[in-house]
């Protein structure tokens, strides 16, 4: 695996392969084994949008695999001042062994893998989010002990998540039901791909989305780059909030997702947040060992 551009680029055994790599990194953690599996290797972070998470959890997983990782502001950097990305990709590739890039275009991700020589790994981009999706694999597959078969419904806007959740989903033969408003729907070519690879709903009831879900997972209603879009997406989007009533509908023992930041009583009430709470930071924590489990497939020497 050279690359991590997009979960839809990968199979159900790649998929299987980092979570199962990621589950003993995770033990070995919890356990105090060192895995120096990068040792002496870098991993240059660029970042044109800001995060907590992401930052966070791939600088301490460098560190815990003996490496380092460099951040890199778009403030920074010449792409930041009109340097073509095929030119930052080549140069960069010849100072790191990997970068991880945080940005808007997913054709930046993509021309970074065309022109440079080094491992890519997508660490968010307005398309897709397939860091979080693999942690949040990881986190199902920990609590109900299995993918296939199991419903999955996302709640909100079609973004970048929803994308995702679909890619990996419908790979690993979860049904997905997503509930969001007319013109918010997920990329429609994305969405015709699962109709035609496995089991998907896409609606404007939430209920119906929601009904015998074993997980539910929701974001925020306008994410970053669309601020000044807020109070326009809180009317939109009043109906489409994980709460004590919508919640009925899905299973008794279902989970309760969410990527993070979350603002309560918008997408999820405080209390269905904190009677998942265990969940969702759990599911936070597991960024950490996916990513390190990425890193090791993308970086490591045998790929």
């Amino acid at each position: 695996m050279k690359h991590l551009l997009k979960l839809a680029d990968l199979s159900a055994a790649e998929i299987n392969e980092i979570l199962n790599i990621a589950d003993q990194l995770k033990y070995e953690k919890k356990n105090g084994v060192e895995h120096h599996l990068l040792k002496g290797k870098t991993l240059g972070m660029i970042f044109s949008k800001s995060s907590t998470r992401t930052r966070v959890s791939f600088e301490v997983g460098m560190y815990d695999l003996g490496g380092s990782a460099l951040f890199l502001s778009s403030r920074d950097l010449q792409i930041g001042r009109g340097e073509p990305v095929e030119d930052t990709a080549r140069v960069l590739s010849r100072y790191l062994d990997g970068i991880m890039i945080r940005t808007f275009a997913q054709q930046e991700v993509e021309d970074l893998a065309k022109y440079g020589s080094i491992p890519i790994i997508n660490g968010l981009t307005d398309y897709c989010h397939p860091c979080q999706v693999l942690a949040d694999l990881m986190t199902i597959r920990e609590r109900k002990g299995a993918l296939a078969g199991k419903k999955l419904c996302f709640v909100g806007d079609g973004n970048n998540m929803a994308n995702s959740l679909i890619a990996g989903g419908i790979t690993m033969g979860m049904q997905v039901a997503i509930a969001c408003p007319a013109r918010h729907e997920p990329d429609a070519a994305l969405m015709q791909w699962a109709a035609e690879n496995g089991s998907l709903l896409c609606t404007e009831d939430v209920q119906e989305a929601m009904k015998d879900a074993d997980v539910v997972y929701t974001d925020v209603w306008a994410s970053m780059g669309q601020e000044a879009e807020a109070e326009e997406r809180r009317k939109v989007f009043a109906a489409y909030q994980v709460n004590a009533a919508n919640m009925a509908v899905a299973k008794p023992d279902a989970m309760v997702l969410h990527c993070l930041p979350a603002h309560r009583e918008e997408e999820i009430t405080a209390e269905v947040f904190e009677q998942h709470a265990d969940e969702i930071f759990e599911q936070a924590e597991n960024r950490l060992h996916a990513q390190k489990a990425v890193l090791v497939k993308c970086m490591g020497n045998a790929q």
